[in-house]
């Protein structure tokens, strides 16, 4: 199988495998199976995994924060939007192209939907739309689409009506740079070669957000649950890897996106084509049938959209929120790759693409 779907998940790096593994050993082969809240010499010994990968994952972030282990991105955007709708009652606004697991939230919440324009990039934010003293969502790479949002400007427009500012940085993490002013930023490790079942929610100093879980005073008393040291340790190998390999991530991730074009120059780009993360091609081709497509290409794994939803039947909401119609939003795949795609792979992907649309009389 070819696998070009990284935005649905990523391939467990080697490293935060390794990582993982003394912790996840048993009685005989170590001591690395103990509660990292028990106060015995294998407990502190855990509780010093989770904090060394604490510190991994927030030197990608903003200085003046705190990380908070979850259990993935889904609950940290919970926990920001509706807990942080309790601390910040001034309403909530948010992207119409945010990941379901906001947008959900956002129309839980009643709130104000910020549109973005044909190119999948949020509108100049309109100070009319901005609550006072609540939160507003922006979500940094576009999980369908790979269109960068100018998070810095709705964190100014937020912060100049009392609000917060949350970033959903799931995509952009580890592959382009974190930019400041948000007040609370959600992870996932799994998009970045960690391990799946792991986030984080990045809080600035200062910030007042209820706990979302009571019972054990873990995660410094923000939620509580026993810790898994072996999931935090591969989340923070993960990101400390990617740290270390940004700029050669960033170079490899350009010369496929390049040979992508020169693969596909029938085919249409959605989305702005500069501000992206190139690791992300959403495309669509007049004739295709996506689904189809994705029957006859069998060996490559590729998808329609956000991998949440592509068992629904339903036309991304992202596409139709560019504008794009139905016909446009069922012809359009999203292909995406990174640190272990080879430039052969993906060749053989695009050519294996190219042949299924032709099975449907495109060429």
């Amino acid at each position: 199988m070819i696998y070009l779907d990284y935005q649905a998940t990523t391939p467990l790096a080697p490293e935060a495998r390794e990582a993982m593994l003394r912790w996840l050993e048993g009685p005989g082969a170590g001591d690395g199976f103990a509660n990292p809240s028990s106060t015995h010499k294998a407990g502190r010994a855990a509780a010093a995994a989770v904090e060394v990968a604490r510190d991994q994952v927030a030197a990608l972030l903003p200085k003046g924060g705190r990380v908070f282990f979850t259990s993935g991105a889904t609950e940290t955007l919970n926990w920001a939007l509706l807990r942080g709708a309790e601390a910040m009652p001034g309403g909530v606004a948010g992207l119409s192209i945010e990941h379901a697991a906001s947008l959900q939230c956002l129309e839980r919440l009643n709130a104000t939907i910020l549109p973005v324009d044909g190119e999948g990039l949020a509108l100049p934010p309109d100070s009319a739309l901005i609550p006072e003293g609540g939160i507003v969502a922006t979500m940094l790479v576009n999980n369908e689409v790979g269109t960068i949002q100018p998070v810095a400007d709705f964190a100014a427009a937020a912060h100049a009506k009392g609000s917060l500012l949350l970033c959903d940085a799931v995509q952009g993490y580890g592959r382009v740079a974190i930019p400041d002013g948000a007040d609370l930023i959600a992870l996932s490790a799994h998009k970045i070669h960690g391990p799946k079942g792991v986030g984080a929610l990045w809080v600035r100093d200062g910030v007042d957000l209820p706990p979302l879980m009571f019972g054990g005073a873990q995660e410094q008393g923000m939620r509580s649950g026993t810790v898994s040291p072996a999931l935090c340790a591969g989340f923070g190998a993960a990101a400390a890897l990617a740290a270390d390999r940004f700029d050669a991530d960033a170079d490899h991730v350009e010369r496929l996106w390049s040979l992508a074009l020169d693969l596909l120059p029938e085919w249409t780009i959605n989305g702005d084509a500069n501000r992206r993360y190139h690791g992300n091609l959403n495309v669509r081709r007049e004739g295709v049938n996506g689904l189809r497509l994705m029957s006859d290409a069998r060996d490559v794994a590729f998808s329609l959209g956000s991998a949440c939803g592509s068992g629904s039947g339903k036309v991304s909401h992202v596409l139709r929120a560019m504008g794009l119609g139905e016909a446009d939003a069922r012809a359009s795949i999203r292909l995406g790759w990174g640190r272990y795609t080879s430039e052969q792979e993906l060749r053989n992907g695009l050519e294996a693409i190219r042949g299924a649309a032709r099975l449907q009389g495109v060429n």
